[in-house]
Formats: structure tokens, sequence, C-alpha cells
């Protein structure tokens, strides 16, 4: 950890030495280490550090940026100089706002001390007893077991500077068996709130029990779906749609669905960035406090979450929903902290009240076909069961799938009580519950 002085030291040198019209910069730190594990051994144990600073310089209507990790004068007086070249360049674009006034950020506590120490002896202690045991069952495990110390800070010519140490665990086992897998996985801010022996004991148990599928029918089933499905389900309709760029530019599914029923009444969805449940940060990129943005309340369609830019274009103020500067593969806001409302069933209850249908673990390679309806493909992975009178009687081969996610939200039909937080493939975190949906759409066996 670099600390909160050395950060804004050189947060506030590096806008000094900004000669643009109005200068933005955003800082990241992070010390991560990965305990990977394969055929019941673990293969690699790696640590990285760097600290990253990304400015933006501002001349009127025009913007540009650069990023380096040398933070030393010189290096800060490059980035500024490579920031002024690319605004220059860039072409002048009538909606750029003006860097963000300060406002008051509610401080979100998200740092361990046990968690930046959680080293790799103790990992690989955790990661030993779940291989351990999943050989004495002759299955194999495979997975990693990640933990990390970040440090974001945010400053501008404005007069603003927010700062915000966290901490991140993470923990992902997939065990396999001659015709079978199990999957299982744990996240949070705080190593205390994890259980790795349960994560390894969750995907041995299901490994087991996925041996020797067999092929069903494609069609539409009632699906239990486990949170880690529910969370890509979750995840997918954020790509797709819940920030406001793409409710601007027409490829919504929110769009022509502002303040309608389009889900169950049992689903409510909302992004909290200091909520403890998800791995909280009170601030965006641009400095500007997180807002609770109610995205979908009781099925209704609410609205979409803002950053500085889309917030302008429509006269209102940012929810504090912008992405880092140097994301790839997106832009314009996005909801980071996403968080389910909880329901009053189980996964058992669920199963139990099911006449035939699915219990799936998880969905793999989603794809979105149609941003619009937010049609995704995809194939079940890791535990597929088929359920008969309130049973699961075995395992079944996985499937494809084609649905609109916007369409499985209007059949759920029952919510789980407990809730799982889960770090997603890109970043950010949610927290979410089972579900149970009615009519999913299956197209065909994987090959």
């Amino acid at each position: 950890m670099i600390g909160y002085e050395m950060v804004e030291e050189k947060l506030y040198q590096a806008l000094k030495l900004s000669s643009a019209d109005e200068t933005e910069v955003v800082f990241r730190a992070n010390d991560s280490a990965l305990t990977r594990f394969a055929n019941n051994h673990i293969h690699q144990n790696v640590a990285e550090s760097n600290a990253t600073l990304v400015l933006k310089a501002i001349l009127d209507k025009q913007a540009g940026s650069a990023t380096t990790n040398d933070l030393s004068g010189e290096g800060l007086q490059k980035v500024a100089d490579r920031a002024l070249v690319h605004a220059k360049l860039a072409p002048a674009d009538p909606d750029l706002p003006g860097v963000p006034q300060p406002k008051t950020v509610i401080p979100a506590i998200a740092y361990d001390l046990d968690t930046d120490e959680y080293g790799p002896g103790v990992r690989a202690s955790d990661v030993g007893r779940i291989c351990h045991i999943a050989k004495e069952k002759d299955l194999t495990a495979f997975g990693a077991f990640r933990k990390a110390a970040t440090e974001t800070a945010v400053a501008n010519s404005a007069g603003l500077f927010v700062y915000h140490p966290a901490t991140s665990v993470d923990i992902q086992v997939t065990v396999s068996g001659s015709s079978g897998s199990g999957r299982a996985q744990e996240s949070a801010w705080n190593v205390a709130n994890i259980n790795p022996d349960a994560v390894g004991m969750e995907a041995i148990d299901k490994a087991i029990r996925a041996q020797d599928p067999k092929a069903i029918e494609p069609g539409k089933y009632t699906v239990v779906l486990d949170p880690y499905a529910v969370e890509d389900l979750v995840l997918m309709l954020n790509f797709t749609g819940m920030g406001a760029e793409s409710v601007q530019d027409g490829y919504s599914w929110m769009n022509g669905r502002l303040d309608e029923q389009i889900m169950s009444p049992l689903v409510s969805i909302w992004d909290d960035g200091i909520d403890p449940a998800v791995l909280p940060m009170p601030f965006d990129f641009e400095g500007v406090p997180r807002q609770r943005v109610q995205i979908v309340e009781n099925g209704w369609l609410r609205g979409p979450v803002y950053d500085t830019y889309t917030a302008n274009k429509e006269g209102r103020e940012s929810t504090g929903h912008a992405t880092p500067p140097n994301m790839m593969f997106f832009s314009g806001p996005l909801a980071q902290n996403l968080l389910m409302a909880p329901g009053n069933s189980s996964v058992e209850e669920m199963i139990k009240d099911t006449e035939y249908g699915l219990y799936i673990t998880r969905f793999w390679y989603t794809r979105p076909v149609h941003p619009r309806d937010c049609i995704v493909t995809g194939m079940t992975r890791d535990g597929v069961f088929l359920i008969e009178d309130g049973q699961l009687t075995g395992p079944v081969k996985d499937l494809r799938f084609t649905q609109s996610y916007l369409e499985a939200m209007a059949n759920v039909i029952a919510v789980s009580r407990s809730r799982k937080t889960l770090i997603g493939e890109f970043g950010g975190s949610a927290c979410v519950p089972a579900v149970k949906i009615d009519n999913f759409n299956f197209t065909g066996l994987t090959v």
C-alpha cells in the first residue's frame, strides 16, 4: 500500500504539471497474489504490484488522456504532455462537460489487514485440503485463490480529491470426474467472510452427483438456478443496458420500457457502492459519490445509472457510475456493485416444489445476440440435474440455450432467502440469490 499522503502528493503534482484548461487524474494501485491449482496440485503462485495514473486533459470541448506507471517527476511530466497532445488532436465534442465539482463522499470500509496479509502459505494450506479430499474421492480439483489490496484515488483541477483503500479475496473451485464436474465460488472484501473448505466441498459434492449424465431433449424447462447462474443474468442485463449511454444511443433493453413492469414482482435490482454485502467503493472513476440507484423495483423498471457525460446530456446529475478511463470492451457508465433482493424460499424448497425441471449450477460462455431484448446464447456447465416430482433424480448432459434474459426475469416464480457475493469476470461485484424460472428455452445439446 502506497498510502493516502503519498497518493495525494503524486496526484497534486500531476495536476500542477498539466497546462490544460481542466485536468483530471485517476490513480489505481494494486497488490495482488494468486494461487492457482490443477490436477490436485498447486502449480503456480504469483504476485504482482503495480500503480497506474491516467491523466485527462481538457481544452474547451476537446479531451485527451494518457497513462503511465512511472510516478517520478519526469514520468508525470511526460504523461501530462502526452495527454495535452492527444487533446489537441481530438475532435471537438459539444456535449463534453467540465470536470466534476467536489462533493461529500460517505466513506466505505472495505480494507481488511488480515486479507491484505493472507499469504501464500495460508492459501496453499486451504487449497491443499480441497485437493486432498478431491483426490481421496478419485476426483480432480482445479481453480484459483486470489487476494488483492487496491488503492483508488481521483483528483481534478476543480479541487476534488478522493481516496479509497480496499481488499478483496476470491476462491473458485472446479472439481471433475470421468464424466462430469462441479463448481463453486465465494468472494468478499474480508477473508473472514469466506469459507474455502465449504467452497471446496460444494464443488466436490456436485462433481460426485454429476457423473454419468444422460441426454435429454431440448425445449422449455422450469429451472432452479444457483447464484452463479443468476449472476450471469444480472451482469448481462448490466452490460447490455443498465448504463445511460446505451439508453441514449437506443440499443438498451430499457428503451421503450421505462416505468413499466417488465419483470416478475419478485425481482428487485439496485446498485449501491457502500453496501458491505458487495465490494464497497464510495465514489466512481470521476470522484463522484456513488448513489444507490434502484434499477428494477418489484418488477418495475426505474432507470439506468449515469456518469457525468451522460448526465450532462439530459441536464441531470451523475449517479456516480463512471467506469475506469482505460476499461477495455466497454464505454459509458456501468453498475458495479449490483444487488438483487432476497426472497422467502431456499434451493431445496424450490426443487421440492418442482414437478419436472432442471437444477443448474452455472452458465458459461454466454454472449449477447440481441441487446435490445437482452437475448443471450450460452451453455450450462459444471452440474445440471434433472428434477422429477420434487427430487433430484440424476445428472443430465450440458445444454445450449438462446434466451431473453429479460423474459427470464419476467418468469421468476421463486427467489432464495440466502445470497452469495461474487466478483465478476470483468471486475465489479454482485450479491445475488438463487431463483426459479419457468419456461427457460434450451435449443440443443453441447458437443
